[in-house]
């Protein structure tokens, strides 16, 4: 494989060995033959701090057109949680590999690279989105990639993301680093950020547009957070919605038009049987959550669009208080998946339901260019050292943790560096 190691890194000594302890690096370019990550086997499946477990495992080798990467800090996202609970499914039953290491987000360093990649080098500044597939199809050859037959999320349907100290991705997968970051706040942005790009922008003719509204679920959440930046930078108006009062200050900060507070309305949850009085109760309860939304679009201004990703529980809401022609846009169902709707509101009023998955990587590098130009904020709420990643997965998993995206440190030791001479001086 090809080792340019002139990374504009400055040279430091470092012993050649075949394993590191965490935060220790390596010289630059070489390659260990072990490392230590944070393992899931089928037979843990349980609760994060159960099913992931610190291992010593094979260090990953690129193939021709991989890279592999030095680990500086990983970002945490759901995609851990149901890797440890093998919910929906177990990752097993699609990767087939004996031990399943989590996390699709990173930044970090260029290590080594296959024969065929030109694009980067060794020393190369990184963060990596999560898309994978492979490249030889129509859809990866001038249509979508994220429609390819091949796509997979790196970290959750493969088996080396990026909670070890080095991972090895497609050399498509990588992005150049905002500079003005710290190796953690790097590491958090980049899943939830690509996604909800990808969910404003990505489906033709429902891109979000200036002076047009959004209702944004889960507002003071990773994906939320973005979202109602996304929006503001367009020149739309976000409408927020969350769940907790001590938030509201933190959305209406990333600029959104408005908050409302779900709890103080009673119509989550499955759709009541049509025509029944739940049913009517219910619609009781819709129509003031829509007056809620007209106080700060206008009377009778219905949102263009509906963020979702709480599923089960808001999507009902959704498809109603969508205007004539809008679309209600979902990446997950994180209340459930079972989802109910009044069709008649669909197909009478032409509302579109659009299915969004992470994104290919023109929508992933045109968010990217965003945060490097430093015109969204990353939003990071907390970052967990090495030895706290299982518990900042129980941490999201009973909803206990902090508006905006969490992360944790790899190899860099300490919270605050930049660069990798900062870590080489922390590390002494």
């Amino acid at each position: 494989m090809a080792l340019d190691t002139n990374g504009g890194i400055a040279p430091y000594d470092a012993p050649e060995k075949d394993l590191y302890e965490v935060g220790e690096l390596p010289p630059l370019g070489y390659v260990p033959a072990k490392m230590y990550a944070w393992a899931i086997r089928r037979e843990r499946h349980g609760e994060p701090d159960k099913a992931m477990q610190l291992e010593v495992v094979d260090c990953p080798k690129p193939d021709d057109n991989e890279v592999l990467v030095l680990v500086m800090a990983a970002g945490v996202n759901y995609n851990g949680v149901w890797a440890g609970l093998g919910i929906p499914i177990s990752p097993f039953d699609v990767h087939k590999a004996d031990y399943h290491i989590a996390g699709s987000d990173a930044s970090g360093v260029v290590w080594a690279v296959g024969s065929k990649v030109t694009r980067w080098k060794v020393g190369d500044e990184v963060v990596i989105h999560c898309n994978q597939d492979d490249g030889n199809d129509e859809e990866c050859n001038g249509g979508d990639p994220m429609m390819s037959p091949t796509q997979r999320i790196w970290g959750y349907e493969t088996p080396d993301g990026s909670f070890a100290q080095f991972t090895c991705v497609q050399a498509q997968q990588l992005m150049p680093r905002p500079k003005h970051l710290t190796w953690e706040e790097s590491a958090c942005y980049t899943l939830t950020l690509a996604t909800a790009y990808r969910m404003l922008f990505g489906h033709h003719p429902h891109e979000i547009k200036p002076g047009q509204n959004v209702l944004v679920w889960g507002a003071s959440g990773g994906l939320g957070s973005y979202a109602i930046q996304l929006a503001t930078a367009a020149g739309a108006n976000a409408i927020g919605v969350i769940s907790e009062e001590d938030k509201r200050d933190f959305v209406m900060g990333l600029g959104a038009k408005g908050v409302l507070n779900r709890k103080d309305f009673d119509c989550w949850g499955q759709l009541p049987e049509v025509n029944t009085p739940e049913y009517d109760a219910w619609f009781k309860e819709v129509r003031k959550f829509g007056k809620a939304i007209w106080d700060i679009t206008g009377k009778g201004v219905n949102v263009d669009m509906v963020f979702e990703h709480p599923g089960q529980a808001t999507f009902p809401v959704s498809t109603f208080v969508v205007k004539r022609g809008g679309m209600v846009v979902i990446c997950a169902g994180t209340t459930g998946y079972n989802l109910t709707m009044d069709a008649r509101y669909v197909w009478m009023h032409q509302k579109r339901i659009q299915g969004s998955h992470f994104a290919h990587l023109k929508q992933a590098a045109s968010a990217n260019q965003l945060m490097i130009e430093g015109r969204l904020d990353p939003c990071m709420s907390e970052c967990f050292a090495w030895d706290e990643i299982p518990a900042a997965h129980v941490k999201m998993r009973r909803n206990e943790h902090k508006p905006g995206n969490m992360s944790v440190l790899v190899q860099a030791p300490k919270t605050g560096l930049k660069t990798v001479e900062e870590v080489l001086k922390a590390r002494g």
